[in-house]
């Protein structure tokens, strides 16, 4: 017994013998190369000497616990306690495990409930949708794109995966989906920035020669496609943050120059003029531009050549500028779509000068004290049924100071394309009236305006139209026994505004009543008729037959004061004569 036990000491001996000599063999190249750093005379730093020195102990470590068999089952007995320990608090805590992702947010360590709130706040303010064509990009919120997330459901998916997070993380696919309608709205709103417009063919001056541009092709956002891509792929979309846009190509109507190229030699071989005419100030604004900016202006189409709108438009829209110097006056403009269309005609006819309207745009007036809507209307030489029309739902018989009434355009009242070289002036404070041809007096002599309970309104109007023999009424020309009750017979009649709609005040001659006598026995001089202007019976002939349709007429009175340097001239001459 005890030879056999010295036998196994001995054995034991040697087994703790050939183990420190493996190690030793094991380490032996650090060792020695330690040692051959240490002891060659190279300089080694204190951080290059500990760097060994752990090298060696890890290294020692590892190697004694892998080749000791009972420190390797505690180590992994270890291992294994802090793993369940680790997974036992997730589980008790309701905690997602870590590393794990859903819609690009990292929820691991974070509660259910946690992640849901989590998820919800970077759908709203963080998490945006790139909206792609091309080299071109828009961005849109989720919300934008009808595209909505379960947040909550998301988060118990992503608690359901476990410990699948770890190590590589694990990302989960959250639980959205599309509101139809909310996403077709929002690319049908889009289609304003990613339409590109088919170019038809072109001209330009390269030097002294007009050459041809060939048209391209335009592309048109297809919303029903996108809308495809977005509702069968949205877990693509909110992974890549990135929806592609499905575009339609349009070809233009028009790409070949060469088959207009005489004709727009022929067209921009001069500069073209513009004038610009205020019917309300008599003012002639003009415009000249270069044969090389009336060239880009063209463009081909199937029928001929017209104007590009992307180019003609900023001219205009810098004119407008222009014309809106002063705060306190009306803004003024030139109407894009009227301008396009005279334009067109001057190209049709080969034109190089254009008349334009300058139109006036809606304004408001605010009410001071003593004001009437009756007396706002004259004052402003606004007829009061359009001023009515403007404030719907406004007693207009109740006005306070300073409430703010619609005063509409002045273009209503003048509805036709202006006469600019003719001007009627009537003076209601002197009755008389004065017309102008080229800035020169035509005519001048007295009328006969409207009686104080049928005034004629002050105003700018025009020449409407023209009548021989015009009728009209009035209950207080009834005789005693209601007969013939108020028609009346006027001659050369030329209509100028609406009192209400079809019920016109215009220029006449003599009116012939229904007792068969005229009305102020055929004189004229002082106002007394039912709102009309009147003038002697050969007078208005000769009115009737120079005044053309849209010729303007400028009434002026002590509650209108003069536009134009016309009426300014005539309310002069009246004040000296005085």
């Amino acid at each position: 017994m005890e030879g056999q036990a010295r036998r196994n000491h001995s054995n034991r001996a040697r087994e703790r013998q050939m183990v420190r000599q493996r190690r030793a063999e094991s380490t032996a190249p650090f060792k020695e190369a330690l040692r051959g750093q240490l002891s060659g005379g190279a300089s080694v730093g204190r951080f290059g000497n500990w760097q060994a020195r752990i090298s060696l102990a890890v290294r020692d470590i590892l190697w004694y616990i892998t080749h000791t068999r009972a420190v390797m089952s505690g180590t992994i007995i270890v291992v294994a306690v802090v793993v369940a320990l680790f997974a036992i608090s997730h589980l008790v805590n309701g905690r997602i495990f870590p590393n794990v992702w859903a819609a690009g947010i990292n929820i691991g360590d974070m509660t259910v409930d946690q992640a849901a709130a989590a998820l919800t706040s970077a759908w709203d303010d963080t998490i945006r949708i790139q909206l792609v064509d091309g080299d071109r990009r828009w961005e849109a919120k989720p919300a934008d794109l009808g595209m909505q997330i379960d947040a909550l459901k998301t988060a118990e998916s992503a608690r359901s995966v476990g410990m699948s997070g770890i190590p590589m993380g694990f990302g989960v696919n959250p639980v959205v989906s599309v509101d139809f309608t909310t996403a077709q709205n929002y690319l049908l709103d889009m289609t304003a920035k990613t339409d590109l417009a088919p170019y038809n063919a072109g001209y330009e001056w390269q030097g002294d020669q007009l050459v041809g541009v060939e048209g391209r092709s335009g592309w048109l956002l297809d919303v029903p496609s996108t809308m495809d891509t977005l509702t069968e792929k949205i877990l693509d979309v909110v992974g890549e943050r990135r929806l592609e846009l499905t575009m339609a190509e349009l070809a233009p109507e028009a790409p070949d120059p060469d088959q207009y190229l005489d004709e727009a030699q022929r067209i921009a071989s001069r500069p073209i003029t513009l004038n610009g005419y205020d019917p309300f100030l008599d003012q002639t604004v003009t415009w000249t531009t270069t044969k090389e900016v009336f060239a880009s202006w063209l463009e081909a189409s199937a029928t001929g050549l017209t104007v590009r709108d992307e180019t003609y438009a900023p001219y205009f829209d810098a004119q407008n500028q222009s014309l809106n110097t002063d705060p306190k006056v009306t803004p003024r403009y030139l109407d894009l779509r009227e301008t396009r269309e005279k334009l067109n005609q001057a190209i049709d006819n080969n034109q190089s000068v254009v008349d334009l309207r300058i139109r006036y745009r809606d304004s408001q007036y605010t009410v001071i004290p003593g004001d009437r809507a009756y007396y706002i209307a004259r004052k402003t030489g606004i007829p009061y049924y359009l001023l009515a029309e403007a404030n719907p739902g406004r007693n207009m018989d109740i006005l306070s100071p300073g409430d703010v009434l619609n005063l509409p355009t002045k273009d209503k009242a003048v509805p036709l394309d202006p006469i600019s070289n003719k001007r009627i002036v009537v003076d209601l404070d002197n009755q008389t009236l004065m017309a102008f041809e080229n800035g020169q007096l035509k005519f001048d002599w007295l009328i006969s305006s409207g009686m104080d309970s049928y005034p004629t309104s002050p105003g700018i109007y025009q020449i409407l139209n023209h009548d021989p023999e015009a009728s009209g009424g009035s209950y207080t020309l009834c005789n005693d026994q209601g007969l013939d009750c108020g028609n009346w017979t006027m001659y050369w009649f030329m209509g100028m505004y609406e009192v209400v709609p079809g019920l016109m005040n215009g220029f006449h001659g003599a009116v012939l009543l229904p007792s068969g006598a005229y009305l102020g026995g055929g004189n004229v001089g002082n106002p007394y008729t039912f709102g009309c202007v009147m003038s002697q019976n050969d007078n208005a002939k000769a009115l009737y037959d120079w005044a053309d349709e849209g010729t303007v007429v400028e009434v002026i009175s002590s509650e209108y004061a003069p536009e134009s340097q016309l009426g300014q001239m005539v309310r002069n001459q009246a004040l000296q004569g005085a």
